[in-house]
Order: structure tokens, then sequence, then C-alpha cells
């Protein structure tokens, strides 16, 4: 499945930079009154993905993050506020996803690499090995020293799955608190959006029917809304014909299988970004149970043979 975004109306002025951060092309467009006050603001956006950058990056030696990794198994970091909370919201993620999210899977990485180096997979004993040192319930939050812990030796924390959407919602935010009237974030494909087209009409994307030959076949409407999108069609590798997703299932410390594509959508960026990740680990059935369980939240599943699903709030045309 392959997500476009409707083209901005040209009544007002549209500005639009791209730029890269968090291993990622950011593209951010405003409407504007004029075009060089749309650059102050979108330069302003790109400040502020630099800062939640340096926060949340897990290779920036002096950022939060770093400080609560090299001192896992040690004693707990007091972090910033912001930080504290998004990790919050992440174990929170875990609980109601059995585990399919889980931002200390980051330990997989070191025995997983999906770069073309890897002709064999990992053992059974360094996937237990490594798995032992995963866990969300090995974080140990406390809300009144606004500390983090991680209780084993080796433990490791990153964003990769839910970061680009915090990302994207700290910088609508902000740009919103400056009176932008409209705008597109876009992520790497993870879409928010606020307002509407300088026509009036809401903000399209496009859907792509991997069962049908005739591209675009419905368009959908994201008001005030986001999407996200985890594929494993980009990187991936085949170790004796059998093809690996990048999307590790943190429970059992192999890649996952049986999904193509998932895409989430939900009012908030992050949480799309988290839930699209989650989905893919847990597969079509468990996938659409959680999502129609959840208010103002829909997702798309496409599986490895192309077959689409959709939650209940899905219509398309």
């Amino acid at each position: 499945m392959t997500l476009f975004v409707f083209s901005q109306g040209e009544k007002y002025v549209t500005v639009k930079k791209s730029f890269t951060a968090m291993g990622s092309i950011f593209d951010i467009t405003v409407i504007s009154l004029d075009e060089e006050l749309g650059y102050i603001y979108i330069h302003e956006g790109v400040a502020e993905v630099q800062r939640i950058e340096k926060l949340i990056s897990s290779w920036d030696n002096a950022s939060e993050t770093t400080k609560i990794n090299t001192n896992a198994g040690i004693k707990p970091v007091a972090v910033s506020w912001e930080l504290f909370k998004l990790i919050e919201r992440s174990v929170q993620i875990s609980e109601i996803t059995n585990g399919a999210f889980d931002i200390s899977y980051t330990p997989l990485e070191k025995i997983w690499k999906f770069d073309g180096s890897m002709n064999s997979l990992p053992t059974k004993g360094e996937i237990k090995e490594t798995t032992s040192k995963t866990g969300y319930q090995n974080i140990i939050l406390n809300s009144k020293n606004q500390s983090v812990y991680l209780n084993k030796k080796g433990m490791r924390i990153s964003f990769g799955g839910i970061g680009k959407g915090f990302a994207a919602d700290k910088v609508k935010a902000l740009l919103i608190s400056k009176q932008v009237k409209a705008g597109i974030i876009n992520i790497g494909g993870d879409i928010t959006t606020w307002g509407t087209k300088a026509t009036g009409e809401k903000w399209l994307i496009g859907i792509v029917n991997p069962e049908r030959q005739r591209g675009l076949f419905s368009w959908l409407p994201i008001l005030e809304s986001s999407v996200a999108t985890s594929g494993g069609n980009t990187d991936f590798m085949l170790i004796n014909d059998k093809k690996y997703t990048h999307v590790l299932d943190p429970r059992t410390g192999y890649p996952s299988i049986g999904i193509n594509s998932v895409s989430v959508f939900a009012k908030s960026a992050e949480f799309s970004d988290a839930l699209a990740t989650s989905i893919f680990v847990m597969g079509v059935n468990a996938g659409l149970a959680l999502i129609n369980q959840l208010g103002d939240t829909e997702v798309i599943i496409v599986n490895d043979v192309n077959k689409m699903y959709k939650s209940n709030g899905i219509i398309l045309n």
C-alpha cells in the first residue's frame, strides 16, 4: 500500500522545506501570509526537531536517553519531565499491546543487521541471551523523583518506533501556537495535519490497493489527524530464500512475519507511529481486534500476500 498527499491549493502562499533528521526525511509545509514569514515558521519547526532529536537520541553521548542506557543496572537517572512522560506513555502502549511495542528492544539490533552484512541467522543462544536484556517491565519509573531506571545490565532503550511521531506532534503544537493556520508534517511517510487546504477542502491521502493493478482507488481525509505507516518492503534481508523484515518482535527476538504494511490513523502522530509498529508485530487478527476497541483510531493492514484488511471505521469507495 502506498500513501500520497494531495497537493496544496495556491490561493495562499504555501511554503515547504525538506531536511534530514532522526534518520528520516522531514517535510514541513505551512500556509502563511507571505513566503518570508512561512520560512521563519519552518525554521522554528526545524529547530524543534533538532531539540527533540538531541533529547531522545540513543547515539548522542550527551542525551538523557544515553545517560539512562549508560546507567542500566547501576542506578536511576533523573530526566526532564518531557522525556519521563514519553517513556511513561511508551510503557503504557507496551501494556495495551502485550509487549508487541517495547522501547527496550534495542539490544536486538546488535544481532540483527539489515544492511546486507548478514548471511546467516543468529543462533538460538544469541537470541535468548539478548532477549534477557529486554522487557518493558524492567523499565522502572519514579514520578516523585522523575527518574528512569533500567534494572538489568546491558539494557538499552531507543525510540525508533515512536520518536518520529513524538517529534511531529511537538512541531505541530509549536506551529499552531504561532498561529500557523494549516500545514502538513511528513516524516518518511508518517503524516500529521492541521487546518485545511487553502480552498477549505480537507487534506486527503490516496490509498493504493495492492490487490488491484490500477493505482489509486480511494481517498481518505485526514482532518486535524495523523497517519503512520510501518512497512517491511524497504529494509529486509533474504536468507535461504526467506524474507526477514526489519520490524523485530521484542517478545521473541525474531523478525515479524505475515504483514507487508500497516497504516494507522489517529489524532496523535505519536500514537499512530507506535501502533503501526505494534500491529506489524501483533499480526492481522490481533491488530484489528485492538484497533476496533480503541476510539478515534483506524487501521489498514496489508498481509504478506497483498490482501488488504481494514478496521470497522474505514470506508473506502
